[in-house]
């Protein structure tokens, strides 16, 4: 097997696993911000869900090309 493939299966799998751990404390955070919505500090954790939100896509695009590129290179 090659490197790309390693690397693939390792930013994925790595990903996945930081990302369903920081699942539970975003849950908690969207729970504040609808109870206290004049609060100043839902505003932060609100900022902190978005950046969330971004780098869970940042990571599942990334995903998808690093698959597509090592099928183009083992494949084509």
């Amino acid at each position: 097997m090659d490197l790309l493939l390693w690397i693939t299966i390792g930013f994925i799998i790595i990903g996945f696993v930081v990302l369903t751990s920081m699942k539970k404390g975003m849950e908690s955070k969207l729970a504040f911000i609808t109870v206290n919505m004049e609060d100043k500090e839902s505003a932060i954790k609100a900022k902190s869900i978005i950046w969330w939100i971004a780098s869970t896509t940042a990571w599942g695009i990334v995903s998808m090309i690093l698959i597509v590129w090592w099928f183009n290179n083992h494949f084509g």
